[in-house]
């Protein structure tokens, strides 16, 4: 009897500690063990409710808050659309890739929340923005001299040079482009987004994967066969190089009384040897051989061929050293129309040496569209 009672005993306690879980749960959510757990009501008195005025920019797949913990810390709060299940798979890679992730370079994911419906990404909170924001277009919010542009290159570089030569297994970011460009109150450079991004085990040579990125960003390989490869990181580095020194959009705008891309008219310029005229009006002095050095980095970076394009560490040391380019090596780039037709000087002897034989159509596309400030 009292060996029935204290089982019986035994049950009722289990069933009120999982009770007692099951409400701790609803109200702080799931833990997730790779990081810490927020829970849903911290975040949202950080955020003052996920006030409007607190918004510091957007993504994908949702807002970022500007929010501010108890403890004082400021963070950066970003609410995944709700329902989305490419926001889920975004929340569950990042967290699984870059959690113990750490570099000087790199945004430093602080934590999470999953609570009900909502699943919330929380980062370290970086002053100045990002470098569409302070940079691009016509409302700047930052003066930015050469120096300044120059640590951002060099910094960037840095930090994906760690993520493709330095990790095991390697990163591939999928989405380098200036709004995931985030600058520290000392203008130092932080890589973020990595909701697309791609381990790269050692012992393959590509990744065959559904086409995803940004227009103006794109290698061509990886947008006509799917085939992606740290080169395609390459590529859309010297897209971003071309733009900070230019203080110009990547995306379709009006250069010379014609619509072109950036990468497009850059290697007109450079054709011609004018490349000086790219240079950001805004930028009073500077260096001009440092400055044409940067942007023929960049039209190497963005080669047609991905094997001719230099490694991230090849492109840290032509950036930070004043070393003298082969010039006699620099080839095309390869870029895209707003159909996804291939376009510029590629002829289709090059087209064939990038091995990327399907066509753009057997690979589903996810493509965010670049609008010129």
């Amino acid at each position: 009897m009292s060996c029935s009672c204290f089982g019986a005993s035994t049950v009722l306690q289990k069933k009120h500690d999982k009770d007692a879980h099951q409400a701790k749960e609803d109200e702080e959510g799931p833990s997730i063990a790779k990081t810490k757990n927020f829970s849903y009501n911290e975040l949202r008195v950080a955020t003052n409710n996920f006030q409007r005025t607190n918004k510091i920019g957007r993504g994908g797949f949702g807002t970022v808050y500007k929010g501010i913990l108890k403890n004082g810390t400021k963070v950066a709060v970003k609410p995944l659309s709700a329902g989305s299940k490419q926001g889920e798979r975004e929340f569950l890679t990042e967290i699984d890739i870059i959690s113990n992730v750490k570099h000087p370079n790199l945004v430093e994911l602080l934590g999470c929340c999953v609570h009900g419906p909502n699943r919330i990404l929380v980062y370290e909170y970086l002053e100045n923005s990002s470098i569409d924001r302070a940079l691009l277009g016509p409302k700047r919010s930052i003066k930015l001299d050469w120096e300044r542009r120059s640590v951002i290159c060099i910094g960037t570089a840095r930090g994906l040079t760690y993520l493709h030569e330095e990790l095991v297994p390697r990163i591939v970011h999928r989405d380098i482009k200036a709004s995931n460009i985030l600058l520290d109150k000392d203008f130092q450079p932080k890589i973020g987004d990595f909701g697309l991004a791609k381990l790269f085990p050692d012992d393959i040579t590509h990744i065959s994967t559904k086409i995803a990125g940004t227009t103006g960003y794109l290698a061509p390989e990886y947008v006509l066969g799917g085939q992606l490869t740290m080169k395609a990181d390459v590529y859309s580095f010297g897209v971003l190089t071309l733009e900070v020194v230019s203080g110009r959009s990547s995306a379709y705008t009006n250069y010379g009384g014609a619509q072109k891309l950036l990468l497009e008219w850059a290697w007109e310029l450079h054709e011609e040897g004018k490349l000086l005229d790219l240079v950001d009006p805004e930028l009073e002095e500077f260096p001009n051989d440092e400055v044409i050095r940067y942007m023929k980095v960049a039209l190497f970076c963005t080669q047609a061929n991905a094997s001719r394009r230099p490694l991230m560490s090849q492109v840290l040391e032509m950036l930070s050293k004043n070393v003298k380019l082969n010039e006699k090596q620099l080839t095309p780039p390869g870029f895209f129309e707003g159909s996804g037709r291939l376009s510029g000087k590629l002829s289709k002897n090059k087209l064939s040496e990038t091995s990327t034989s399907q066509q753009m159509s057997s690979f589903p596309i996810t493509i965010t569209q670049v609008t010129p400030r």
